[in-house]
């Protein structure tokens, strides 16, 4: 099995180079994921890492069943990923497409689009071809993604 660390090692690496020529590079990125919202305050930033030489000896103690609401995709919230029955819905291709195309897109006409990038993770409804395709269309070599121009 190859290990993910070179492959992050070289996405830090251009990252870096990103930064060193438009220094804020890093409040041009549009990010895409979800958390978890715990009723007691707490927050699963479930991609979290720590970068160290160092173990950091940090824990975060949490109850076993709590109660919570999943934040989704541009400040959405699960509300969008229901059925007309208000039954909660599986998000895929279909439906994330759909979130890009009735929600994200129509903001996107407040912004200069030319000097933003956009960053999903690698869930399968994000990286479908057709999804892919349609985000490139939109952000060019400014997509970070699996199967985008810089994964």
């Amino acid at each position: 099995m190859t290990s993910p660390w070179g492959h992050w090692r070289s996405f830090v690496e251009w990252a870096l180079n990103e930064i060193a020529v438009v220094p804020d590079f890093h409040k041009r990125i549009l990010f895409s994921d979800e958390a978890h919202f715990w009723l007691n305050g707490y927050v699963n930033k479930q991609n979290c890492h720590i970068w160290s030489e160092a173990n950091p000896q940090v824990y975060i103690e949490t109850p076993l069943h709590p109660e919570k609401l999943t934040g989704a995709l541009y400040g959405l919230v699960e509300s969008f990923f229901k059925n007309d029955e208000i039954h909660n819905v599986t998000v895929n291709r279909d439906r994330y497409r759909a979130i890009i195309t009735n929600f994200f897109i129509p903001e996107l006409n407040n912004y200069d689009v030319q000097v933003l990038w956009f960053q999903q993770d690698g869930a399968t409804c994000h990286t479908a071809h057709a999804t892919i395709d349609f985000l490139k269309d939109k952000f060019g070599n400014r997509l970070i993604s699996r199967f985008g121009p810089v994964n």
